[in-house]
């Protein structure tokens, strides 16, 4: 909700400061592409310890567990 009250009221103020519709819907373009990657990288921010964790666990079990041959003891020599 408050989103839409922001956008409502940047597009109020840009049309109150004398700016054309075209520019205006140019800039709710510009800022919804801005916001939008920012909020990629928040998320990307958020998870990238998971996402470390889970390559770590990949690593170990193809390193460690998953052998050609058989051999599980590799971790516990």
């Amino acid at each position: 909700m408050l989103e839409i009250l922001f956008v409502i009221g940047f597009f109020l103020m840009l049309l109150l400061t004398g700016i054309s519709v075209l520019g205006i819907v140019a800039a709710l373009v510009v800022a919804t592409l801005v916001m939008f990657v920012g909020g990629l990288f928040a998320i990307v921010m958020k998870l990238l310890p998971w996402l470390l964790l889970a390559v770590a666990a990949v690593w170990v079990y193809r390193a460690y567990i998953k052998q050609p041959g058989g051999n599980r003891n590799r971790l516990f020599p």
